[in-house]
């Protein structure tokens, strides 16, 4: 019997889906942070259950053919990233893997229909420097000193950073200096503890293809002395500046953004070019954060459906229109279902800037809507579009979709998007059972660089 504290020496075979890398010892699987497959390690278990136990490097006996050596100095403590010991090559096999294995062991699917749908994975011409969004809690230091940063792995302690290899590289000089300012000013950092102080987060968000710059602060509060001089001094030095943004958020939770906010100098939203297409985005605003990888998706999703321009799509769960606007133009119809209503302003701001007119947009549940603006159209969709949340569709839309409720036309075809292949594999597995569709393709997409996230785009036909 394995117990704590015993060391081991243990070969890592796999990564799992949380980063961990993972080996077996008397049967038992062990997971280890910081491997790589092919890793020979001496290890220390440090939590010992039933059917799995944790550990950690002692040694590295033999490392790994697919061990690098990690672009950030922090990276065996950020945990913004827990692949950056692993090959970029190695990255892609591996999350290739976790959609196949999803697929197999989730999804019920065969092996022999999954090597029939699954293409290779799409990788990213730069695995470093690509997020065009970052969002840093801030912590007072021991020293006095500001930090900001991401937290240590299963931890609330916070790595400082004053540039990150993640982000785009054109926001490493505004997060050392804009942290400095705001050391500078003496303004209260919150402290998480005991929900007292001011600013909880500073967050900054590119466009790729325009340079523009907005700079976020959240806040427990609206009231940050001298903050409406100090955001117009942000605009006047940097020249990519366009906005300054004050979110408040004064709830005692771990979410980043809250309901409100405000511009205080600028405007409360950056241009950048996607699809063709213009969009405003604010600095609260949900858009992938890999906006060549996002370019891709769409170029996927519009070859493999061959739109004709006479078909209806709904796109479920739209967000600010990122995949029915640029559709648009191949369809006679589109219509766009979201919950925040935020976002769904946006999509219709985004729509009217770029003159399209054939897309609706509907703010609600997707479980609540979509039988009803179906109605409402006096349509019957050609293609619906999926891309929920990481928990996956509610068992209702999967329902309607698959024609139990006898008010419902199926649609021909179904696109599934998912960054959770667990819950995707689950949800497609449910809308094939009774041969009512048929899985046709599976197309995995690397929007995540140097992290265990992986994407994935499904097509399924009616049977």
């Amino acid at each position: 019997m394995l117990q704590q504290g015993q060391k081991i020496n243990l070969t890592i075979d796999d990564l799992a889906d949380s980063g961990d890398g993972v080996g077996r010892y008397e049967n038992l699987a062990i997971f280890v942070p910081n491997t790589v497959p092919g890793d020979r390690i001496a290890a220390k278990l440090e939590f010992v259950k039933k059917n799995f136990a944790n550990a950690s490097i002692e040694k590295i006996l033999s490392p790994s053919s697919d061990r690098i050596r990690p672009s950030c100095i922090v990276a065996d403590k950020c945990g913004g990233c827990q692949w950056q010991t692993v090959s970029y090559a190695a990255q892609l096999r591996i999350k290739e893997n976790l959609v196949a294995q999803a697929l197999q062991r989730i999804g019920g699917f065969s092996p022999e229909l999954i090597a029939e749908c699954l293409t290779p994975i799409i990788g990213a011409t730069e695995s470093l420097h690509y997020r065009n969004k970052v969002t840093y809690p801030l912590a007072k230091g021991k020293d006095g000193n500001l930090k900001a940063g991401y937290y240590q792995k299963r931890s609330h302690k916070l790595v400082n950073l004053n540039q990150c290899p993640a982000q785009d590289q054109r926001l490493d000089p505004l997060l050392a200096e804009i942290k400095q300012d705001i050391h500078n000013q003496c303004w209260e950092i919150y402290d998480e503890n005991n929900h007292t102080g001011l600013l909880r987060h500073l967050g900054l968000r590119i466009g790729r293809n325009t340079g523009e710059v907005l700079i976020t602060l959240v806040t427990r509060d609206w009231d940050v002395p001298n903050l409406a001089s100090f955001a117009q001094t942000w605009v006047d030095r940097y020249a990519q500046v366009v906005g300054v943004i004050l979110n408040r958020n004064p709830d005692r939770t771990n979410a980043i953004f809250g309901r409100e906010s405000r511009c205080i100098a600028g405007r409360d939203y950056l241009l950048e070019k996607f699809a063709g297409l213009t969009f405003h985005l604010r600095g609260d605003t949900f858009f992938q954060v890999y906006t060549e990888q996002a370019e891709k998706m769409l170029s996927v999703i519009a070859s493999t459906l061959d739109l004709q321009g006479t078909e209806v799509i709904v796109d479920a769960y739209a967000g600010i229109g990122t995949i029915a606007l640029p559709l648009a133009e191949q369809v006679q119809q589109a219509i766009a279902i979201e919950i925040q209503p935020q976002a769904t302003a946006q999509g219709k701001l985004n729509a009217s800037l770029n003159g399209i007119d054939n897309v609706t947009f509907y703010t609600g549940k997707v479980e609540d809507l979509l039988e009803q603006v179906i109605k409402e159209n006096n349509v019957q969709p050609d293609v619906v579009i999926l891309d929920p949340p990481r928990k996956g569709c509610e068992s209702s839309v999967i329902n309607y979709l698959r024609g139990d409720n006898l008010s419902c036309v199926m649609p021909d075809r179904l696109v599934y998007v998912s960054c959770n292949p667990a819950t995707q594999a689950r949800d497609l597995k449910l809308l094939c059972e009774g041969d009512r569709y048929k899985l046709t393709r599976i197309q995995p997409i690397d929007f995540f660089p140097q992290t265990s996230h992986v994407e994935a785009i499904a097509f399924l036909s009616r049977c």
